[in-house]
């Protein structure tokens, strides 16, 4: 789900509703849920105000204004290519491409 590393927690609608109160507590207090059916995203549960001024990617994605991600796994980077001194970079990148 794109949501993932822009919120604190995902919660099911049931479990929402068995602890209404309680999730309500949690996202006054500063934390930010998004609330799940059948595992799809469905709406989000945050505090009115941000914390600190920070803007969250939830929020830029909710207006627009950058798109969600399309990965939903972790990123991990490629391993390093080994490259001779003295090798000119376009050509070493035009191997590698």
């Amino acid at each position: 789900m794109g949501y993932r590393g822009a919120v604190d927690r995902e919660i099911g609608i049931r479990q929402m509703r068995a602890e209404a109160a309680a999730t309500v507590r949690r996202a006054g207090s500063g934390e930010h849920l998004v609330i799940t059916i059948d595992g799809q995203p469905v709406a989000s549960l945050g505090p009115l105000d941000g914390v600190d001024g920070q803007v969250r990617l939830a929020d830029l994605i909710a207006t627009g204004q950058v798109i969600a991600p399309r990965r939903s796994s972790p990123w991990t980077p490629s391993d390093p290519v080994p490259v001779w001194s003295g090798a000119r970079i376009d050509r070493l990148l035009r191997e590698i491409r």
